[in-house]
Order: C-alpha cells, then structure tokens, then sequence
C-alpha cells in the first residue's frame, strides 16, 4: 500500500466513493435537520461525543497501543458508511433521516476527525504532542471528504436526470473500491494483522455493537420514534471504514493505523446484519400477535 500507484489510486478511489454520496444528495436533506431537530441532535450528539468516548473506553480495556490504539480512534470519529442507508431501509428505519445524517456527518468529520485523532495521537504516541494534525492535514481531509460531496450535490442539481443513472454504478463501484482498499490494508500490513487480530477482532466487534446499541438506545431514551431510532442506529453503527483507511495512508502515512479500519471493514457486516434482521422482524411479530397484516 505504499507503492506509488496504490497511494494515487487511493484517494481518487475515496473522491468516487464520496461523489457517489453527493449524487444522492441534496439541500432539502440539511432542511430536515430543522424539520426533525430532536432525532437529528440526539444522532449528532452520539456520533461526535458518545462514540469517540466508549472506543477511548474499549482501547485501554483491550490493551491497544501506539498507532493501532489512533487507528480505532480514527475508526470511531468517522461518519456512517455507505452502506448505512441500504442496511436501515431493510431494517424498517427512517431512510430519509439516514440521508440526512450523513449530509449533516460528512460536514462535521471535516472539523471532528482533526480533533479526535489529533488527541489520540498525543495521548497514544510518543511524539503525538509534535506530531499532531497539521493546517496542511486539515486541509487534505476537508477535500477529501467534503469536497467531492460538494460536486455531487452539484451535478445532481444541475444534471438530476443524468445523477439518478448515475447512482446505481458508482455505488457499485463504491463496494468495489472498499473491498479493494480493504484488502490492499490486509495484504500489506498482514502480519500487523496476525499478531493483532486477537485483540483487534474483539474490539472491532464490540465497538460496532455498542455503536449500535447507543445509536438505538440513546434516542429511544429521549423519546425519538422507533422508525428514527433504528435510522441513527445504522448510521452510527456502521462507520465509514474506506475513510478512516484512507486518512490512515494519504493524509496520516501510516499503514498499521489502517489495520482497525479493515478489520472492522469486514467483521461489521455480522452485527449490522443480525442488527437489521432483528429491527425488521419486531414489527412483523407485533403484528401477527394483533391479527394484523404484515
């Protein structure tokens, strides 16, 4: 992963995927914040503080150290991937708070991302205190992450009929890019992977776990309808891991920082799965002990 090729088609690879979420973007999305301020906030709220707590919990409970400690951190401090939105209309959820949600979170990792890794960097790292996220680091994940969501939303306002086409192949070449960039992290740092997967396996899973959990359970607790809860769920739950790869290697340099990121990339799918098949299955069993249709 640190061949010349690999490092250009990386964050091209990153721009795709981030195009294709501005192609199902628009406006309106950011207007529901105002129309749905509750669910919209309590989301927020975990997202940015709740998360990046618990993972710094699970970090120190498993033992993590160095840049595979910052690597989680960088996992938890990123948006709802794009498989977020596909895993909560299974699971019954408010798809359109979803769209919302990673509008709103695409924006917000801009500022946050910055701040979460560069304090697990001087907390986790010798050298983290002078080491830090630098204005020029910033800078790269604010294009990165922000600035193709921008020329997405832009073609699809200028050119909807063609950005409608467009949605179905570059979300597919999205899942190719991430299998890809996931198996480019494994490949080159695989033996990081060996000697770290016991510890790393565990705490992937648990962190998409209790993602879920907090991203349910929070705002049912502040009263947020069930359909809102199970949205926030999905998009808290499911964390961008072909982002957090990418800051690792283009922005950070630091291939080992990618390994949590990949790993999580691929053991995430078992909870979301079971997470979706168990939301969808409620409301079809309350249904049934009514005498009501499915």
């Amino acid at each position: 992963m640190g061949s010349t090729v690999f490092t250009v088609f990386l964050p091209v690879a990153l721009a795709l995927v981030m195009f294709g979420l501005g192609l199902t973007l628009t406006v309106a999305d950011f207007g529901r914040v105002v129309r749905q301020p509750r669910a919209a906030l309590v989301a927020l709220v975990c997202q940015v503080v709740v998360l990046p707590l618990v993972c710094f919990g699970l970090v120190y409970a498993f033992g993590l150290q160095g840049t595979l400690a910052v690597g989680m951190m960088l996992l938890a401090a990123s948006p709802g991937g794009t498989s977020a939105n596909l895993f909560s209309h299974l699971a019954g959820g408010d798809v359109a708070l979803n769209i919302t949600l990673t509008a709103v979170n695409s924006v917000l990792a801009v500022f946050t991302l910055p701040v979460v890794v560069g304090l697990s960097m001087a907390a986790f790292l010798d050298d983290g205190g002078s080491v830090g996220l630098q204005a020029v680091k910033m800078l790269q994940v604010f294009a990165i992450v922000l600035i193709p969501v921008a020329a997405g939303m832009l073609v699809r306002r200028r050119w909807t009929a063609w950005a409608e086409r467009m949605r179905g192949p570059v979300k597919t070449a999205s899942v190719v890019v991430l299998v890809l960039v996931i198996a480019g992290a494994l490949v080159q740092e695989f033996q990081t992977f060996l000697d770290n997967v016991g510890r790393l396996g565990p705490a992937a899973l648990l962190l998409c776990v209790l993602s879920l959990l907090v991203g349910y359970y929070v705002p049912r607790a502040f009263r947020v309808e069930r359909g809102q809860a199970i949205a926030s769920a999905m998009e808290i739950g499911i964390h961008n891991a072909t982002l957090a790869i990418a800051i690792a290697v283009t922005v950070l340099g630091d291939e080992v920082m990618a390994v949590p990121g990949a790993i999580y990339g691929i053991l995430m799918f078992v909870p979301a799965t079971i997470a979706a098949y168990l939301f969808a299955r409620k409301p079809a069993r309350l249904a049934a002990e009514r005498g009501q249709p499915k």
